[in-house]
């Protein structure tokens, strides 16, 4: 009995070995199948901007849809931003007297890192998931192959314009966040330190930040905006299953966003020095 028992836990160890090896490539397999997609869709849309094959109008509007109606829910942000990062830098200002760089120690981690970083998940949440339900619900409800009936390339007329509108979307309101939060940040030092705001930004701007502090958070904020447009477009396209698929696609929009930015955010941090 003792020798059948150690038999059948033996031959239950290779099978649960397998099951996870299993599940791994499974995993391999369907982010390489996403990165391929989005690497090909990136490919198709680029296509039609050389020479500029896009819907004009789509791109006014979505423009407006994404950029416009997002800078409430960015100042929000970028304002207690620029507070919570005069708060934390509260204790060692008041222990070492150091005032005068408050401004320094405040934009330094706003420019390069909080302020884009930040924005990107907001506008992920907002714009990227909202972006995929669309397309999603156009998928599903066949809409697309209408306009392919009609002899409307999907790629020219919608898919490009909202990719444009995202980037671009995404690169003003990190400079708009730049510019709240670093505001929130002086006014929060004047009313809980006692540093002017003249100190604040005459730390800001002695020497210690520089153009490429600005420019780096900028560039990011380009990558950051590539990822999310990409990842909600190609899982909008990619929907299947009904109204059940689109909630499974923004789903997957989401975490690929969250997740992708988070890890271009540490490549292009260790690149950028």
């Amino acid at each position: 009995m003792a020798a059948q028992t150690q038999a059948t836990s033996n031959s239950a160890q290779p099978s649960a070995i397998g099951a996870t090896l299993g599940a791994i490539g499974s995993s391999f397999l369907e982010i390489a199948e996403t990165a391929g997609g989005m690497t090909i869709l990136l490919v198709r849309i680029l296509a039609r901007m050389i020479p500029p094959r896009v819907d004009g109008r789509e791109l006014v509007k979505n423009l407006y849809k994404m950029g416009v109606k997002s800078l409430p829910i960015v100042a929000v942000t970028a304002l207690f931003t620029g507070a919570i990062m005069v708060i934390q830098a509260a204790t060692l200002v008041k222990r070492y007297g150091a005032e005068g760089l408050l401004g320094w120690g405040a934009g330094f981690g706003t420019l390069r890192e909080v302020a884009p970083l930040l924005t990107a998940l907001m506008i992920s949440g907002r714009v990227g998931a909202n972006n995929t339900a669309e397309l999603g619900t156009m998928v599903v409800t066949e809409q697309l192959d209408a306009l392919r009936v009609l002899a409307i390339d999907p790629i020219s007329f919608l898919i490009a314009p909202r990719f444009i509108s995202i980037v671009s979307t995404l690169f003003m309101m990190t400079l708009f966040a730049d510019a709240l939060a670093l505001f929130g940040a002086a006014y929060t030092g004047d009313a809980l330190l006692g540093v002017s705001p003249t100190t604040f930004y005459n730390g800001l701007t002695g020497g210690l930040l520089g153009f490429k502090d600005v420019a780096d958070g900028l560039f990011k904020s380009v990558v950051f905006g590539l990822v999310i447009g990409l990842a909600s477009c190609h899982f909008g396209l990619a929907t299947k299953g009904g109204a059940p698929g689109v909630g499974r696609a923004v789903n997957s929009t989401v975490m690929a966003s969250a997740a992708g930015v988070f890890v271009v955010d540490y490549l292009t941090s260790f690149a950028l020095g």
